[in-house]
């Protein structure tokens, strides 16, 4: 009985769930949760190899996915990936936005095309991608759409300010999206990750770096892709999560309570 009633509150058979960046380790991680709770999954990323990879893994899973490959700076990607993923179902009820980039220079550093191509990517591209999503989401009766954030949405930190600016934008975009669909059936929401190793950090992890880092979370530890599972079902949940917009989760092992 328990197992039908956690099945009952996190299932998602039926559901199709499109995840934007879901050839990342983050993204990947994302996709095997959503699988193992039911949906189709479509993986979406900028290369067809990796993408390809994705979805092996996630049929060796036993699930459901399929790809298509988008570029989250063109507006037309992004419509082709919707009508590519109405291919499986005729609707999509999940939007999930975990593509992203970082540029690791100082202030001084860091020239326009660093700052474009962040924010571009960052910000531009979720914005694009809710408003292509939402507008479908609205026509079929609703949805749930969770951007991922960063611990860098609430605090500013040294070498990533480009990406601290694109993430808090990221936050305060979802709770205006929360706020514009309200009564229309469609939640929005945000993931704000703690300190995970991933392609695009990897280089600026540095021993000194790592230190702080670890002094200032809890935990004393690094995040684990597949602990931002809990919170995305949570979240994208048409049952658990039915009462939950315009908010965020941080999962930082405490890094955001600690802070000073």
């Amino acid at each position: 009985m328990s197992t039908n009633y956690l099945e009952h509150l996190f299932g998602l058979d039926g559901q199709t769930a499109v995840v934007i960046g879901g050839a990342g380790v983050l993204g990947g991680a994302l996709c095997a949760g959503l699988v193992e709770a039911g949906a189709h999954v479509v993986v979406a990323d900028v290369t067809d190899d990796c993408c390809k990879m994705r979805v092996k893994a996630l049929e060796e899973l036993g699930g459901k996915a399929s790809f298509c490959t988008v570029d989250v700076t063109s507006r037309k990607s992004i419509e082709n990936l919707l009508s590519e993923s109405l291919k499986v179902s005729g609707r999509t009820e999940i939007l999930v936005n975990c593509a992203g980039v970082n540029a690791g220079t100082s202030f001084l550093d860091a020239t326009d095309a660093d700052w474009d191509r962040v924010l571009t990517i960052n910000l531009r591209g979720v914005f694009q991608a809710c408003q292509i999503f939402a507008r479908h989401m609205v026509e079929k009766g609703g949805g749930a759409i969770v951007n991922i954030g960063s611990v860098t949405s609430h605090l500013p930190l040294s070498r990533v300010f480009a990406y601290s600016a694109s993430k808090a934008g990221v936050l305060n975009l979802t709770r205006n999206i929360a706020q514009e669909f309200g009564t229309q059936g469609v939640r929005a929401n945000v993931i704000c990750p703690g300190f995970f190793p991933a392609e695009q950090n990897r280089r600026l992890l540095d021993q000194t770096r790592i230190d702080n880092i670890m002094h200032g979370t809890p935990m004393r530890r690094f995040g684990e892709a597949e602990e931002l599972v809990g919170a995305l079902l949570l979240l994208v949940s048409p049952r658990a999560g039915s009462f939950i917009t315009g908010t965020h989760i941080n999962v930082d092992g405490g890094f955001t309570a600690a802070w000073f």
